[in-house]
């Protein structure tokens, strides 16, 4: 099986999400801000893409300490990732550092960056 991570930036204004499998990207979404999402909304995706692809994911949340990502339901009591048969959760902190406004759906580098990195594991 070939590992498939998923990071999930959420933002104030929206959560940026990037699919990746060993041969490059699968998918990219910028989805409305998770504060307004449904409680299941995010463990419900996550779900479905593991189903679709018949194996588990790598699920990296890239999140700042303000707790953007608590909103999902991909944190645990403690504050860690949470673990499911279809997606295994770990967090990475996002330094916080200045905004910039991109046109379309916009740069998508630091994801990829942690992908790369080694952060995203099976």
């Amino acid at each position: 099986m070939n590992p498939i991570s998923v990071t999930i930036a959420p933002e104030a204004t929206r959560v940026r999400l990037l699919a990746m499998a060993p041969q490059g990207e699968m998918m990219r979404a910028v989805l409305g801000p998770a504060a307004r999402m449904h409680p299941r909304a995010a463990a419900t995706l996550l779900e479905g893409l593991a189903l679709w692809q018949q194996q588990p994911l790598s699920v990296v949340l890239y999140a700042d300490v303000s707790g953007d990502g608590c909103a999902m339901g991909l944190l645990d009591a403690l504050g860690g990732g949470v673990r499911t048969l279809h997606y295994e959760v770990e967090v990475a902190l996002r330094h916080a550092r200045r905004q910039r406004r991109l046109g379309g759906v916009g740069n998508f580098r630091d994801l990829r960056q942690l992908a790369f990195a080694g952060q995203v594991t099976p």
